[in-house]
């Protein structure tokens, strides 16, 4: 490295290391009457409506944007909804129609499947029913 570059280095590290780190932690103390910015983080922070630990080393099936379906044992999980599957079997659509799919399938073994692509989650042995809260009950 040259002079010119290290003293363009120096004199940016100089310049931005101390001032900008005095004015976040300024920040971040609370104002009168108002919440400091790591309370408002924890109020945004959202809870996940699933709760997937239920389903840990228990065999799920997960449907993905554009139609292809897979199932294995939920090893993992965050709340951004990544999965990690292990022995996954992909269940392999119909080249004539993308949405359908055929009996052939495809071993993947150990998986991790992004978040933000599946569209549903579900027990591969069953669900249980449970009553719908939108209907109002009638008096008999």
């Amino acid at each position: 490295m040259d002079r010119r570059s290290l003293r363009t280095v120096t004199a940016h590290l100089t310049a931005c290391s101390l001032p900008k780190a005095y004015n976040l932690a300024a920040a971040m103390q609370p104002r009168s009457g108002t919440p400091s910015v790591l309370q408002e983080r924890e109020k945004k922070k959202k809870e996940s409506i699933l709760d997937l630990s239920k389903y840990i080393d228990k065999t799920i099936r997960v449907k993905f944007q554009g139609g292809r379906e897979a199932s294995g044992v939920l090893k993992g999980f965050d709340p951004l909804l990544n999965l990690v599957l292990d022995g996954t079997i992909e269940y392999m659509r119909d080249p004539d129609d993308q949405y359908k799919l055929t009996e052939d399938t495809r071993q993947l073994g150990l998986v991790v499947c992004r978040g933000t692509s599946v569209v549903l989650i579900c027990p591969q042995d069953g669900m249980e029913a449970i009553p719908n809260p939108f209907i109002q009950q009638q008096d008999g």
